[in-house]
């Protein structure tokens, strides 16, 4: 992995230290349901399907699509293989899915089958997947128009083994039209032995148009780029030119083909250091430091200019810069110290420690240039201090309380990940990371498209609060900006052990998150209160509350799809469509 260079830095002004709990509030949501003509195209996973990442890919899949470009707009493919999408405007008045395209039935006969992906390139454009190893990309048009236009498709190409959309964009650079397309896939890996037999490839693809001039350019396939790596990214987005990606994952991930072709990896050049001989030995007891300073050949006492203080020494030659300087690692008494001449050569200097007992770390504070010398009783005791690590006795330290630690009893959630979680930027000429955030103990809880035109946002856990992190490519100096955070959801959202879920409004307003079966939690931003309260313990009023509300849907099936607007909460189950009326604008 790839050295961690950049630090995600915190917006204080967007968190609240006073921040002290949500408050459960009995205001009932309206809830609102549309019955599906056939149910959702909800795949199973196979035997085959047996690793984590398979369940955290294909298992957790949401199969409910929202349309950034169209306010209060979500598609889903049902089991007939259409495209649906509603649009809804008034919440008493919900009308039937209309369906905007259609997958061919022969395309989807095909063994180890996974989820049909819908991903919404740009507001006339979109990227489908049939799960069988099928890529389309379809002429939308402009999907809020009331004229119900089927989906054209433009490009249709079988990639292989089957996969899902992640991310997709749509861009125009020199009259040509390109879309670029990230696509997700596990496969069985003869290299990996240790683990479980799979590995997680990402393939990014550009698709641009010819460059002729006639009423419908030809869509074709103009450059393939595969990255490879361990884990299933929690995060995989591309920039919106096609100008670089950004991947979170626990595991890292490198480029490793192009257009086929292995992706050549140079060998690290090794680093040359320069060696230089120390320009001064010292040991030390724990009584005094002595130390031994090269020094020009033939230099007489009077010639040597030696100024000690408890905490700093500066020791040099008459008419040349100074040969030791600086703050000593510990305070010494400069009466009982002293300094000698041996062998015209060399200088020794005895610094007489004020505590007796600590070592020291070195001599001069940040000075590099000398050697420590370990004596034989030094050597000797360190050895015995350190004996009970190396013993091959069952307890090695007889003294202590507790028997020492077993690593056969240790479970799999004791070990410590041989890669951390990071954030990389990858640039899309060189195919090298350019900035790399190490998330370590940040948790990765959910991805909402914010602005459509923007790279999606991601929400990270940060003590207890969730912060949400908007991209932002075009600043690489600052490429990752705080734009919002949601009071102690990090801590909350640890509590729902049947969490499925988790979202968020695309202006803050409040955030979700919906359990595998019936019910969705809600979290509102703190808002004025309309009555006085007074805190009783503090003896303040209050002056906001932050509100939680609990919504239970009306079905006892499994809820596989969930996004927010800024107004509504949409779940979706295998034979309904739930609308939550959440905020009144």
């Amino acid at each position: 992995m790839a050295a961690s260079n950049y630090t995600l830095k915190v917006n204080r002004e967007l968190l609240d230290p006073s921040f002290e709990s949500y408050r459960l509030s009995l205001d009932a949501i309206p809830t609102y349901c549309v019955e599906l003509d056939a149910a959702v195209e909800e795949v199973k996973l196979k035997d085959t399907h047996y690793t984590l990442e398979h369940m955290r890919a294909f298992g957790m899949y949401n199969y409910l699509h929202l349309d950034p470009w169209y306010e209060d707009s979500v598609l889903f493919v049902d089991c007939k293989g259409r495209v649906l999408g509603l649009t809804v405007t008034l919440d008493t008045a919900l009308g039937k899915p209309r369906e905007v395209y259609r997958i061919t039935p022969d395309s989807s006969q095909r063994e180890h089958r996974l989820c049909a992906s819908l991903s919404l390139t740009s507001a006339t454009w979109a990227a489908l997947s049939d799960g069988a190893g099928r890529l389309f990309l379809l002429r939308t048009g402009k999907r809020a128009d009331s004229s119900h236009t089927k989906w054209e498709p433009l490009f249709s190409e079988d990639m292989g083994e089957p996969f899902t959309v992640l991310h997709s964009i749509s861009h125009v650079q020199e009259g040509v039209h390109a879309m670029e397309v990230l696509l997700l896939r596990i496969q069985k890996d003869p290299q990996e032995t240790k683990g479980s037999g799979y590995s997680v490839s990402l393939e990014w693809i550009t698709v641009a148009n010819t460059a002729g001039h006639g009423p419908e350019k030809k869509y074709e396939l103009k450059k393939t780029r595969v990255l490879r790596g361990k884990s299933v990214p929690h995060y995989a987005a591309v920039e919106p030119q096609g100008k670089g990606l950004m991947v979170a994952s626990e595991k890292p991930f490198a480029f490793t083909h192009v257009d086929g072709r292995p992706v050549e990896v140079p060998d690290p050049e090794p680093m040359e250091v320069e060696k230089t001989d120390p320009i001064y030995f010292w040991q030390q007891t724990a009584e005094d430091v002595t130390a031994c300073v090269r020094m020009p050949e033939g230099v007489t006492k009077e010639e040597v200019q030696f100024r000690l203080t408890a905490d700093r020494i500066r020791l040099g030659v008459q008419g040349f810069p100074s040969i030791l300087e600086g703050h000593l690692h510990s305070p010494v008494d400069p009466e009982a110290s002293a300094w000698i001449i041996k062998d015209d050569k060399s200088l020794e200097v005895t610094l007489q420690k004020r505590s007796e007992g600590p070592l020291w770390s070195e001599l001069v504070t940040g000075d590099k240039r000398g050697e420590y010398v370990v004596s034989d009783e030094q050597a000797a005791l360190i050895h015995e201090r350190l004996t009970f690590l190396t013993s091959e006795d069952l307890n090695g330290n007889p003294d202590g309380d507790k028997p020492p630690c077993n690593s056969q009893e240790l479970e799999d959630c004791d070990g410590f990940p041989e890669d951390g979680s990071s954030l990389t930027h990858f640039d899309g000429e060189s195919l090298k990371p350019t900035q790399v955030v190490n998330l370590g103990s940040h948790q990765y809880l959910f991805t909402v498209d914010v602005n459509p035109s923007e790279m999606p946002c991601f929400c990270l856990r940060h003590d207890v609060d969730a912060l949400v992190w908007q991209p932002r490519p075009d600043q690489p100096s600052d490429m990752w900006e705080h734009v919002a955070t949601f009071n102690a959801l990090g801590y909350v959202q640890a509590s729902k052990r049947d969490k499925k879920f988790a979202t968020c409004a695309p202006n803050f307003s409040y955030a979700t998150l919906g359990e595998c079966l019936r019910r969705a939690f809600i979290y509102r931003q703190p808002a004025p209160v309309e009555t006085v309260l007074f805190n009783r313990k503090q003896g303040r009023q209050v002056g906001q509350v932050a509100k939680q509300q609990v919504a239970s849907l009306d079905s006892d099936k499994p809820i596989l799809g969930f996004r927010a607007t800024n107004e509504r909460l949409y779940a979706l189950t295998s034979g309904h469509l739930f609308v939550l009326k959440v905020n009144n604008n």
